[in-house]
């Protein structure tokens, strides 16, 4: 076994114009991430906390936002991207994929527009629920879009490519960040705000021009815009073999499903597609209680807090680390599989979390205004070490893995209204920490003063990700979509889904049942095998869309 991710032999056509095209897709993960990195920076900068307090006094005798306005200036984000995830299933199953992730981005640009021109708190927090509602649109929709367009035995690393997006929208939000947190004027907010208008600006010119998902299209009965899709996406011609059989097992998975009649949201809960929900919600849960953004939503505040002079260079730093790792995760995902990885990181992020807990309550204390004192500078060096270590595990299993994950577990049927509670499962939890976590840190009356004692709390969620992966995530590397869906069928225990083949593909399924099916793919075969002899596979044109 190699240490290359190579081609099958058996695959036909190209894969670059589908990696290309999931990678692009992807870049919607930069608002994202560049958007959570961007809040942790300026709830920090002093130009900031005097433009938009209310008059509330700090530990330091500085004007600030309270605690319970950070709280809410942090999660109203995440409560948008809520409903926005809730609503990408509706969206994306009604114009599409491709339109549906261009809608989404001129929502987000309605609500930088706000946080751009404000000037007081009201107006900023209606523009990071709009920007927050839009984020959660593209979170849903882009790796829906992703699986639904690679090969199967590159999937992982192109959906997981969204996380990477992701981590280098943190660290681009932390650059900026330490570029003008030393203004001392609206520029010191105002300029990192306003890039992200350029991000939202390629996205969508992207997306003008991409085509829009084979699956969408043949559940929508478009067949021939479908062939046309994929045959551009493969680079092969229209009638090629691999392209019809293909799309003839897309459709006989497509025509099984709507035999059970039409989906709904109940049709979710049904069978052994409950199981794979609440596979999809708890590990889109766990991955927000593993206590990643509270080092990316807070991160900046916390160090400044602890005592160390430079707060915005160590984010920096700890953005770098997420984004350099999350490369060795990618390669890993589709050679070593999903289960493996995401056992191993769970396992390596509980030791991580234990040891900066340990450290960093044992090594500072407070003065009778909650100031933070260090009794032990080493120590505290090596807690943000060991913080590294952990973002490291992070972001090579369970950033990446999770987006994987939960978009390929779902059946065409009902996978946009599944991938939308289970990102909307994200959103909620990441809402909940965002908003309690400064009243569980934070000193004074009211509020639970944990400090470093926090992370005891993410230890044990890291914990709990160990038994969790044990016992529900199902190994699907290498296996298509409709595929995934026989392994669900065929195997109860999660343990037991390493190492299993498929017997029978939907397309022999449907026609066991159902003669005119079995007619129609025989006859469409049969066509297709009998153009590309007398082409000798090169007569046909690709097909544009």
């Amino acid at each position: 076994m190699g240490i290359l991710l190579n081609k099958p032999p058996n695959e036909a056509g190209k894969s670059w114009p589908a990696i290309l095209i999931g990678m692009f897709v992807a870049f919607g993960g930069v608002l994202f991430g560049y958007d959570t990195g961007t809040i942790s920076g300026i709830l920090a900068m002093s130009y900031w906390e005097n433009e938009f307090s209310t008059g509330y006094i700090d530990t330091k005798g500085h004007l600030d936002v309270s605690p319970s306005q950070s709280a809410q200036v942090v999660s109203i984000l995440s409560a948008g991207t809520f409903f926005g995830a809730l609503s990408a299933a509706p969206l994306g199953d009604t114009v599409g994929r491709r339109l549906g992730l261009i809608v989404s981005s001129c929502v987000f640009t309605f609500g930088v527009i706000l946080q751009t021109a404000a000037q007081a708190l009201p107006l900023f927090t209606a523009g990071r629920f709009f920007a927050g509602f839009g984020v959660g649109l593209v979170s849903a929709l882009i790796p829906l879009y992703q699986s639904e367009t690679a090969p199967k035995w590159i999937r992982g690393v192109i959906v997981g490519s969204y996380q990477l997006a992701i981590t280098i929208g943190l660290l681009l939000a932390s650059i900026v960040n330490n570029a003008t947190h030393n203004r001392n004027d609206t520029g010191s907010y105002r300029i990192p705000i306003a890039v992200q208008f350029a991000w939202a600006l390629i996205l969508i010119s992207g997306m003008i021009v991409l085509p829009e998902t084979p699956r969408y299209l043949i559940r929508s009965n478009k067949p021939e815009k479908a062939a046309k899709a994929l045959a551009r996406i493969r680079r092969l011609p229209v009638d090629h073999p691999a392209v019809v059989d293909e799309l003839l097992e897309i459709q006989a998975n497509h025509e099984f499903e709507l035999s059970m009649g039409k989906a709904s949201y109940l049709d979710c809960f049904r069978g052994n597609r409950l199981k794979r929900l609440a596979t999809g919600c708890l590990l889109q849960g766990l991955q927000q209680l593993t206590g990643i953004n509270f080092i990316f939503y807070y991160g900046t505040q916390f160090f400044k807090n602890s005592g160390f002079q430079n707060s915005f260079i160590i984010s920096l730093i700890t953005n770098l680390v997420n984004t350099i790792s999350t490369f060795p995760g990618l390669y890993a995902i589709d050679k070593w599989g999903r289960r493996p990885m995401l056992l191993w990181g769970a396992v390596g992020m509980t030791i991580s979390q234990l040891l900066v807990a340990v450290l960093g309550t044992t090594t500072t204390t407070q003065d009778n205004m909650g100031n933070i004192i260090v009794l032990n500078v080493a120590a505290q060096k090596a807690a943000i070490a060991f913080i590294c270590i952990y973002i490291f595990f992070f972001a090579t299993t369970w950033g990446p893995i999770a987006w994987v994950v939960t978009g390929e577990i779902f059946p065409l049927k009902v996978r946009a209204k599944s991938l939308s509670m289970t990102t909307a499962t994200n959103w909620l939890l990441n809402w909940a920490i965002a908003y309690s976590t400064p009243y569980l840190v934070n000193y004074g009356p009211g509020y639970a003063n944990l400090q470093a004692k926090i992370f005891f709390v993410w230890f044990g969620c890291c914990f709990l990700c160990i038994a969790f992966v044990y016992f529900m995530i199902y190994e699907t590397k290498g296996l298509t979509l409709e595929q995934v869906d026989e392994l669900y069928e065929e195997v109860t225990i999660a343990r037991k889904s390493v190492g299993w083949t498929p017997k029978v593909s939907f397309k022999e399924r449907q026609a066991s049942v159902n003669p005119e099916s079995a007619e129609r793919y025989r006859q469409a075969s049969m066509a297709a095998e009998k153009h590309a002899l007398g082409k000798e596979g090169g007569g046909a044109e690709y097909a544009e869309s």
